[in-house]
């Protein structure tokens, strides 16, 4: 599926990949603060860090001067990290001042995020959350005195709705007030749940059970017509629609529009050598040839714009100048 990413997105995401100045991806060694979210295994995951300049007798008054995150995932999950980290280190917030970020406030930095990504907006401001929550025994500060309820353990504790992510009902009950979720579909794409088997959708005790208990039942909706056999068959030629004609056309456009464009600006470009179903041999050259972070830009640029823009399952694979996989 193609996603619609903002300049600003784009921007974000290029930069980080490339390690431009500025940016912050990487991980603080004996951070003050320390959160997670996520898991691997489900495709996204963000650890988040940051250094406070300690105040010599409020640790409230401890300033973020340093932010920032790992993460396992999507060109949106690594811009709403780098738009999660700027917005931390531009307001000099204190880590309390610094949980009044939301993930709306990340979605506006970025100028908008398709609704099926909004879920990385919420992985960042989750991991945020953890990370004052270890700052905060850290620092000796009571956080439930000052009125901040941060339910650390509600992700373990109370009953599983969603196997899959491993995401509890008080999770879930708490997401689907706290960002106005009013559909599986919404669900789905804010926190992940439901977004793998589907079995916890219209199960007793499932997200819709959830939802109607918090918004009350909504009347049932006819769905639109159902394709005809044909047009299914049609679509069906290949498992995304395209024959392999028009996925070759459609990886080379997306190779001339997004990603030669960026190459371009370091000096360097990229040929493609071969392609074997969802697997696309290219090569880098000009100044990205000999590059140090060569293959993390094939990985985490090119491999990314196709998987987005083209085909989920496609892999890219580097080929060196003898035409051997590098």
């Amino acid at each position: 599926m193609t996603w619609e990413y903002s300049k600003k997105t784009m921007q974000l995401f290029m930069d980080a990949v490339h390690g431009k100045p500025g940016t912050h991806m990487g991980e603080i060694e004996n951070a003050d603060g320390f959160g997670e979210h996520g898991s691997i295994a489900c495709g996204d995951a963000l650890r988040f860090t940051f250094r406070v300049e300690r105040h010599p007798t409020d640790p409230k008054e401890d300033r973020i001067v340093e932010a920032r995150y790992l993460t396992f995932g999507c060109t949106s999950a690594i811009a709403a990290s780098e738009a999660l980290c700027a917005l931390i280190e531009e307001g000099r917030y204190t880590p309390i001042q610094a949980l009044k970020i939301t993930n709306k406030d990340i979605v506006d930095y970025l100028e908008g995020l398709p609704k099926e990504k909004l879920h990385c907006s919420v992985m960042g401001a989750e991991a945020l959350e953890a990370a004052v929550f270890n700052w905060a025994m850290k620092r000796g500060v009571d956080l439930a005195a000052l009125g901040i309820d941060i339910t650390r353990k509600e992700q373990e504790e109370g009953r599983l709705v969603c196997k899959c992510f491993g995401l509890t009902e008080p999770y879930l009950r708490r997401k689907i007030k706290e960002l106005n979720l009013r559909s599986i579909a919404d669900i789905t794409g804010a926190v992940k749940a439901g977004g793998a088997c589907m079995s916890c959708h219209h199960a007793p005790g499932g997200l819709q059970d959830l939802l109607d208990e918090t918004w009350g039942r909504q009347p049932t909706v006819l769905k639109a017509r159902p394709e005809p056999p044909l047009e299914r068959f049609v679509a069906a030629i290949t498992e995304n629609g395209l024959s392999p004609y028009q996925f070759a056309k459609k990886v080379e456009r997306v190779i001339d529009e997004v990603v030669r464009p960026q190459l371009a600006r370091d000096g360097g470009d990229l040929e493609i050598v071969d392609i074997k179903d969802t697997l696309v041999y290219c090569r880098l050259v000009g100044a990205c040839a000999g590059c140090v972070g060569a293959s993390r830009t094939i990985k985490m640029m090119v491999e990314q714009a196709l998987k987005e823009r083209v085909d989920e399952r496609i892999r890219v694979i580097a080929v060196d100048g003898q035409g051997g996989v590098a």
